[in-house]
């Protein structure tokens, strides 16, 4: 389990470039303009924030799986805390506020990771329901249901991913995945 105060200790060096890079992996697809532009996600603060939930979820799954994943894990999760806080400070929130928007934060991340795990367990429709219902503020199912085919793609796209690529940060989602309505790639 991940435990949200654990971003007060820092992580041991070695891993400091390594994190990064994962993090940056990250945030670099949730700025993909496809998913704004085919897959009606909102292109606010929120939207962009649920992206990289969605992403930061895909690759803390993953790792459950790779050696060493644990404290890759954990640190990914601090540095998502670390960034977080450094983006509210930067956007002018004050000393007193921003505790209250961290929890905010953490309880988003909690709640929706419990959405799409069991989700998972009960099949792509209720995957996108989740995503429709987190991501899509509850409109518009079809391109819901082109987000969560987009999250099994990239589930099994990760999981083929060798694991000393993935534990050393140099891995990419993947940048084609089949679409459900024609096959295509994108």
């Amino acid at each position: 389990m991940l435990w949200p105060f654990n971003h007060f200790r820092k992580p041991r060096a070695p891993l400091r470039g390594t994190i990064a890079a994962i993090y940056g992996m990250i945030v670099t697809q949730a700025r993909e303009p496809l998913f704004y532009r085919d897959f009606a996600v909102p292109d606010t603060v929120n939207g962009r924030f649920d992206l990289l939930l969605l992403h930061l979820w895909l690759l803390l799954r993953r790792l459950k799986s790779v050696e060493g994943g644990t404290a890759l894990s954990q640190g990914l999760f601090d540095h998502f805390c670390n960034d977080m806080d450094d983006n509210l400070r930067e956007m002018g929130v004050g000393d007193l506020t921003v505790p209250k928007r961290m929890q905010a934060f953490g309880e988003a991340f909690y709640g929706r990771t419990a959405a799409y795990d069991m989700a998972l367990t009960e099949g792509r429709e209720a995957l996108a329901q989740a995503m429709c219902k987190n991501i899509l503020n509850g409109e518009n199912i079809e391109k819901a249901r082109l987000l969560a085919a987009y999250a099994e793609a990239a589930m099994a796209a990760l999981d083929r991913l060798d694991e000393a690529a993935l534990a050393s940060g140099s891995a990419r989602f993947p940048a084609k995945f089949p679409l459900p309505e024609n096959g295509a790639q994108q």
